[in-house]
């Protein structure tokens, strides 16, 4: 592998490497599935990586890669419907854990837009052209999905 090739890949690693475990997370529940889906990713990074306009253009096809190959992964047969969360979650402060939890726990219609939107900081038309949704649908996820951790939490919770 050339040189620059290799500082492209280090770069895009250490900017988008934890987003792209974040998203794995949020769809998969478990740390070694994570794991694998992000060095999938990022494998396919090396292999067929078109030419990126900027940093946000490569964080994009990043998730939305990420994205794809988890619902792939889900869709499989052997995959087991629930996962025991683990103590690696990637909650950015400890106290952020129940709220973590809580949003995992939601139905995986929810869980990514709510993901993308508070988390990852997307607005509601970069995480429809991610999920490949209409901004209209994103907005009524997000809304359902607020609503489903305000009964799980109480009122006095913030994503």
């Amino acid at each position: 592998m050339e040189e620059e090739a290799v500082r492209r890949f280090e770069a895009a690693w250490d900017a988008h490497g934890a987003a792209v475990y974040r998203l794995a997370m949020v769809y998969l529940g478990r740390a070694a599935d994570a794991e694998d889906v992000t060095q999938e990713v990022f494998c396919r990074l090396l292999d067929r990586a078109p030419d990126f306009t900027g940093g946000e253009h490569e964080k994009r096809w990043l998730l939305r890669v990420t994205a794809n190959l988890c619902r792939d992964q889900l869709k499989g047969a052997w995959r087991q419907k629930t996962a025991a969360l683990e103590a690696d979650l990637p909650a950015r402060d400890p106290e952020d854990r129940g709220v973590w939890e809580a949003v995992l726990a939601l139905p995986e219609t929810y869980r990514a837009p709510i993901h993308l939107h508070y988390y990852e900081g997307f607005s509601v038309s970069e995480v429809a052209a991610l999920l490949r949704l209409t901004p209209s649908a994103v907005k009524m996820r997000l809304k359902r999905g607020r609503e489903m951790l305000k009964l799980e939490l109480g009122e006095e919770a913030h994503i």
